[in-house]
């Protein structure tokens, strides 16, 4: 089984190709200053051509669902969708930062992921990882980032944009309780997408693509304020 993974919850989005068997075969990614719209198509195309595969050697689609970016989530699930429409292959979704997770596998501290998700927020979850996988410790949430901190107990590993951020509240109130990740780590893989995609479509967990819609958690600044205005 094959996968194609989309991920653009974050400015830094990109594609992966996995094989049950053969493991990861591509990854591509892109800081994105410009819409994912403009590039993810060719991206696809790029990473399927390098990889010497098209696209009815791909068995599932795989996409990151959020929380993230309103528009880039919007842009990831409808490409996928138009996969999926276009070839007939089945669709996983994957929460962004349980794929995030995994940047960080045997971590010694939990892992505090924050997205950024504006209005002085972030989107966060809180992971510790136990026998061979993480177990959620705070489920996702969009919270103040001062408001989570202050519930965390010991060391913590902080990643993700918010984490960046937000790096001077984070230190100010864990003081050397904060440990922050390494840039690379700092952003979502598509490869971890593709393989939390994976395991979901070996277990029979397609989405039903027509009622799939991005896990947002809050409304998008203009449903906001179309609902003012109706």
């Amino acid at each position: 089984m094959k996968i194609l993974s989309i991920e653009t919850s974050t400015m830094l989005g990109g594609i992966a190709i996995i094989d049950e068997t053969a493991g990861l075969i591509a990854e591509t990614r892109l800081n994105v200053k410009t819409t994912h719209s403009e590039r993810l198509m060719a991206t696809v195309n790029n990473t399927l051509i390098q990889s010497e595969l098209t696209l009815d050697d791909i068995d599932v689609f795989a996409v990151a669902i959020g929380p993230g970016s309103f528009t880039g989530l919007r842009i990831g699930l409808s490409t996928v969708k138009g996969l999926s429409y276009a070839t007939g292959k089945p669709v996983v979704t994957v929460p962004t930062l349980d794929a995030f997770a995994w940047n960080f596998p045997y971590s010694a501290y939990p892992v505090c992921l924050m997205l950024d998700a504006r209005k002085s927020e972030v989107y966060a979850s809180v992971y510790s990882w136990e026998e061979n996988s993480f177990r959620t410790l705070i489920e996702c949430v969009s919270v103040r980032p001062e408001t989570l901190l202050e519930k965390l107990q010991g060391k913590v590993l902080f990643a993700g944009e918010g984490a960046l951020l937000y790096r001077g509240k984070i230190t100010g109130i864990m003081k050397d309780r904060a440990v922050l990740a390494p840039m690379d780590k700092m952003a979502p893989s598509p490869a971890n997408v593709a393989m939390l995609g994976m395991e979901k479509a070996l277990r029979g967990e397609f989405a039903v693509i027509s009622e799939t819609i991005p896990f947002y958690i809050r409304r998008s600044e203009a449903e906001v304020k179309w609902s003012e205005k109706n």
